[in-house]
């Protein structure tokens, strides 16, 4: 594979393993993250730091950007410093934030005005599928730059789709993000229930999860949850936040959701009790706290 300059805008939980996979695979990488020591760790591996999201865009034949909230994606593209004002004339620029599909469109309209292009790239996989390099890649935008960038996403990912035009694949992480949260919702009524029967819920998880109930979220999140461990794969305000964007996009196609409207409403309560940093695990604390422990 070529060795490429890459940009990669957001060094958090997941960017900064999938940072580090494309650094291995040889290609020089330029960094910017607003927590300057959370890049630390790819700096000490080769990588160079930026003061700006624009300044590392500016080095970069490729632009990888995974930030929080829409807000901060529309900082990162079109702010003074950003990437859309100072990145390289045929540049990909690839937004792997779960953020609006409208925003997505935006992205992509100003960059093909600037002779840029401009994909959106949303994943799936949480810290584990980030550090395996298992990720599930769903993109949207022009079929050109998609192939562009394919050998970048096949170093992070191992389901790769393109959906459609600009906008395409944030839609489809909002299904993905639907789907998860009843999912959320479903093993932690099952665990709940089991404890209370006086059974053991680990063994109740390990034996449902070879049947017809199994899921990633039941094979991987339910066993921190009952051994007590919230920290974060997939923070708990992020996952509100991708909640409130599915909600949103559903209503604007009058498309009624109820599932999907009783998840937001419990992590609503699990961020009141003041847990938003954890891991969205973290709605088993809930049901177990209303259960009396």
């Amino acid at each position: 594979m070529s060795s490429h300059s890459i940009a990669f805008i957001g060094t958090g939980v997941m960017g900064r393993s999938m940072a580090g996979h494309l650094l291995q695979a040889g290609h020089t990488l330029h960094v910017f993250n607003r927590t300057a020591a959370r890049a630390q760790p790819l700096l000490d591996a080769g990588a160079h730091w930026h003061a700006t999201a624009g300044a590392a865009a500016a080095r970069a034949d490729f632009v990888v950007t995974i930030v929080g909230y829409p807000s901060d994606v529309e900082e990162t593209y079109f702010g003074a410093a950003g990437v859309l004002a100072h990145a390289k004339p045929g540049a990909v620029l690839i937004d792997m934030t779960t953020s609006s599909p409208l925003l997505a469109q935006r992205i992509a309209a100003a960059a093909t005005a600037r002779g840029l292009s401009a994909l959106d790239a949303p994943v799936s996989g949480g810290d584990i599928g980030a550090r395996e390099a298992r990720l599930v890649i769903m993109g949207g935008g022009d079929a050109a730059a998609w192939a562009r960038a394919q050998p970048l996403f096949a170093v992070m990912g191992k389901v790769i789709a393109l959906l459609g035009g600009p906008g395409a694949g944030q839609h489809c992480k909002m299904a993905n993000q639907i789907a998860i949260a009843s999912g959320m919702m479903a093993w932690c009524e099952g665990l709940i229930y089991a404890r209370k029967a006086g059974l053991d819920p680990a063994r109740v998880a390990e034996t449902i999860g070879g049947g017809a109930a199994a899921s990633w979220s039941l094979s991987n999140l339910a066993p921190r949850a009952l051994a007590g461990n919230f920290a974060p794969g997939f923070y708990v305000k992020h996952f509100l936040k991708d909640m409130s964007i599915a909600l949103e996009s559903a209503e604007a196609m009058q498309l009624d959701l109820p599932g999907l409207a009783q998840a937001k409403r419990l992590y609503d309560e699990v961020a009141a009790r003041g847990w938003g940093d954890c891991g969205t695990q973290a709605l088993f604390r809930l049901y177990a706290e209303n259960a009396g422990g």
